[in-house]
């Protein structure tokens, strides 16, 4: 079974129909015991940093995500809350990346919305994927690159497109709304 993490961010049901259209049994939930015992975690999300750290560390989610010893996939702002620290609200993160959250400089249209393609892939997630696949992004903060990023990206700076780190793995991009090469690298998660 996959579990979503719930914690008041957006975007939880286009990620339940990516994994329905994928034939993959799924449960949206904050309970700590039943995502600790979850084949695998998907930890999504379209908000706000410092607001969902609150709500992470009232129901005692922030250690359990931590600890997990499964493939957990963060996205997008999943992505951002598992780096050390974040610009938005200057929050303390779960610090499982190595990286730090920044917004975009005002040199061009924020947030970044849209599609763009990769200017490198590498990683389990990637497989058959190139890195001129295109995938869709909506974001107005970003993951400085570091020595665990999977993939980069370019939109007024090169920024970590995806994060790998022991059984965390993290995409800044939405593969639940990025077409086929997204349901390819959930293919990609779900196989792990």
């Amino acid at each position: 079974m996959i579990a979503i993490i719930q914690y008041n961010a957006g975007n939880i049901g286009s990620v339940q129909n990516a994994l329905r259209r994928l034939n993959c049994e799924c449960v949206v939930t904050d309970d700590v015991t039943i995502i600790s015992s979850a084949d695998k975690i998907i930890f999504p999300g379209v908000g706000e940093a410092s607001s969902a750290m609150n709500y992470l560390k009232a129901k005692h989610l922030d250690k359990a995500i931590q600890d997990l010893k499964q493939p957990v996939l963060g996205i997008c702002l999943g992505l951002q809350l598992m780096c050390q620290f974040s610009e938005e609200g200057n929050t303390k993160c779960l610090g499982i990346f190595d990286t730090t959250v920044k917004k975009f400089p005002p040199k061009d249209k924020v947030p970044h919305i849209g599609w763009n393609n990769f200017k490198k892939t590498n990683g389990a997630l990637f497989k058959q994927i190139n890195a001129t696949d295109d995938v869709y992004f909506v974001h107005s903060y970003y993951a400085e690159i570091n020595k665990q990023c999977m993939a980069t990206c370019d939109y007024i700076l090169p920024f970590a497109a995806a994060l790998q780190k022991d059984n965390f793995y993290a995409t800044q991009f939405h593969p639940e709304k990025s077409a086929s090469v997204g349901t390819q690298i959930l293919k990609n998660f779900l196989e792990l």
